[in-house]
């Protein structure tokens, strides 16, 4: 398939290795967001930490589940009105749709008109707010003259692609005119249409951007005499973005599929949002894939969640399922089962965030001890990558492991969702009955765990913490690209598509390995990891099945030290009291513990079931045995966790040695 590239950076530059840049640091989760919400019919603020009301910006609304217009509000022309990317009316007012635009997000009104374009009661909503920021947004605004002329902008760099809409009233009507830099200056696209792209000298004047003026031409569709216009205004690779201001958070380019459909693109990052669209050959639907409502990497039952800017249909309208490719940690993958082949098509992309490193365990992990029915909302206060659960008092009863890179279940209905399992060697399965309605703030208890005392540990990917990563195993030693943003210290791979191969751990030693599903400790060999150290954008598997199986579609969690957030560690036992430092201010929340120098299991505590003085519930992840509440193994410390006198051999023999992982 062919190799797209396009000029990118995902340098660790922008998540603290250098110093501070002079001028305040940018981050793509301060002008960026997807935000996933269920309307209400009543007044409902959405809280997306995008400041709109003093930095300016757009809001771009989708009723999900059901045909509805869909809805662009901006702060130029102000709250209450709107435009329809899916059609050519001129700018309208809805008093009770966006209501107003906040320093944290916005607020939406109590009735909608009736017509549930963004807040009708039950449904499911797509948010998308753009903040401007010089080389990421702009908006821009004027009345056209009939006449070829130049517009300003502030996006501090060549604007790359450009939707222009005639927001005024009455007809003659005016079409969305698309420029992209991937076509010529004499080319555009119309986003309201499913046509290919055309020509015409007289929209762009055959005039290509500048870093501080666009050119019109004197078509009506862009710059009629008399008429309003607005103009949303893209970057393109600008950089602005990370502690040095040059790591790139948008990118505007275009590919060519091989003859079966597929090609492979290069950001230099992993994208959260896309926008694509053939821009040769016949006609085709616009789509806006995002990570939030499900663009994932799901293989088995699994979907891509489709929405068209240019048409009122709900996701994924039809009941088509598409797997139209998934997003990898260097850019994304387009898949013959949605794209066309030896076609070419244009694209807006969007870095996946966070982009700063956390400094408060609360805000990438959440421990949740729950006993609730099905389809009862659990808060997590953060939008959960990983999610590793199971029931705390019945036996035989899997470790699901769950994530949004695989692909969840983003609304409250019953969906195929894929899972793994900690105890054993068997392949991903899904099921219906795992958690649901993943959000910016939370989820969903599951169906088959309804009412049963079960523990939720979850997870943010964020720059020095955790991340994720989504492979194809090759059989021969390789090197796998993360986004980490610092040197993996705990990997954890797993063979999805084929049964027989255990959980690989990485136990701080390239040299050795261990297995999450065995009691084992660890072994030696050179072909999990190479004998190769880890780096802050690589890691090396070797030859081996469970590290990089020939064929098989594998995934890694990656997790290192983060100050005052995570620690990975080592110790050696004593037999007494010992006191394990991470750096804390307030003790673990959550602990994980494996002996390596003998058998013992994966042992597990968290603050939900309780750290405290006295006993300490646990589990095993390699076990499906019920969870153990009548021991005090370890204790709590400020500065990390203590491990008890009493704790057995498994934890703590004296002259033994053990692996940690700790979050605050």
């Amino acid at each position: 398939m062919p190799l797209v590239q396009t000029r990118g950076a995902a340098s660790a530059q922008g998540f603290g290795e250098f110093a501070q840049a002079a001028t305040a640091a940018n981050y793509i989760e301060e002008v960026f967001s997807t935000y996933l919400y269920t309307g209400t019919g009543a007044n409902l603020t959405i809280t997306n930490n995008i400041d709109l009301s003093t930095k300016g910006g757009l809001v771009w609304i989708k009723n999900r589940s059901a045909v509805a217009s869909q809805r662009l509000f901006d702060t130029a022309r102000g709250a209450t009105k709107y435009l329809a990317s899916n059609g050519t009316a001129g700018s309208a007012t809805d008093a009770t749709s966006l209501t107003a635009f906040n320093s944290t997000g916005f607020s939406l009104g109590n009735n909608d008109a009736g017509d549930d374009t963004v807040n009708g009661s039950t449904y499911k909503y797509a948010s998308w707010t753009f903040r401007k920021q010089p080389k990421f947004f702009d908006i821009q605004t004027w009345t056209g003259d009939g006449a070829n002329r130049t517009i300003s902008h502030s996006l501090g760099s060549v604007p790359a692609c450009i939707l222009v809409k005639k927001t005024s009233t009455g007809t003659p009507l005016g079409a969305w005119a698309v420029y992209h830099r991937s076509l010529a200056n004499t080319q555009y696209l119309v986003l309201n249409d499913t046509a290919a792209v055309a020509t015409g000298a007289t929209w762009w004047n055959s005039t290509t951007p500048t870093s501080s003026v666009f050119s019109l031409g004197t078509d009506a569709t862009v710059n009629e005499s008399g008429k309003t216009y607005i103009a949303y205004i893209f970057a393109h690779d600008a950089g602005g973005f990370g502690l040095t201001g040059t790591d790139n958070v948008i990118s505007c380019g275009s590919f060519t599929t091989d003859g079966s459909g597929n090609a492979t693109i290069s950001l230099g990052y992993e994208p959260q949002w896309l926008l694509v669209k053939q821009s040769s050959g016949g006609t085709t639907y616009w789509r806006i894939w995002d990570t939030m409502r499900g663009w994932s990497v799901a293989t088995l039952g699994g979907s891509i969640a489709d929405l068209y800017p240019n048409v009122s249909a709900a996701e994924n309208f039809g009941g088509v399922n598409t797997n139209g490719g998934f997003p990898i940690a260097t850019g994304f993958y387009a898949n013959g089962g949605v794209f066309n082949p030896s076609q070419t098509h244009i694209y807006i992309a969007i870095r996946r965030g966070p982009m700063k490193v956390p400094t408060l365990g609360t805000s990438v992990f959440s421990p949740n001890s729950q006993n609730v029915s099905t389809g009862t909302a659990i808060t997590t206060n953060f939008p959960p990558d990983l999610q590793l659960y199971r029931s705390t008092a019945q036996v035989a009863n899997e470790g699901v492991v769950v994530d949004r890179l695989r692909g969840v279940n983003t609304t409250t209905t019953a969906n195929s969702t894929p899972w793994l399992d900690t105890t054993t060697t068997a392949a991903e399965a899904t099921a219906s009955s795992v958690t649901r309605n993943w959000g910016n703030t939370g989820f969903e208890m599951p169906g088959f765990v309804a009412t049963v005392p079960t523990i939720f540990w979850s997870f943010r990917r964020a720059p020095s913490f955790f991340d994720e990563v989504c492979y194809t195993g090759t059989g021969s030693t390789r090197t796998v690209s993360h986004n980490l943003a610092a040197v993996p210290q705990l990997i954890i791979t797993k063979v999805r598509n084929s049964a027989g191969y255990g959980w690989f751990v990485y136990p701080l030693d390239a040299t050795k390995y261990m297995e999450l599903n065995s009691t084992s400790g660890t072994g030696v060999t050179s072909s999990a990891w190479n004998d190769t150290a880890p780096t802050a954008s690589v890691f090396t598997v070797g030859p081996a099945d469970q590290t990089n199986l020939s064929g098989a579609t594998m995934v890694a969690y990656l997790f290192a030290t983060c100050a005052g957030v995570s620690k990975v560690g080592s110790y050696t036992g004593t037999g007494t009291t010992l006191q394990i430092d991470c750096g804390f201010t307030a003790g673990a929340r959550f602990v994980l513990i494996k002996r390596t120098d003998s058998t013992g299991g994966w042992y597990v505590w968290d603050s939900a079931r309780g750290i405290v003085a006295g006993n300490d519930p646990y589990l095993l992840l390699n076990s499906t045995a019920a969870g153990v509440t009548s021991t005090d193994y370890i204790d709590t410390y400020s500065a990390g966790f203590e491990i008890s006198s009493t704790a057995p051999a498994a934890i703590n023999a004296n002259g033994g040695t053990y692996i940690f992982l700790a979050i605050a």
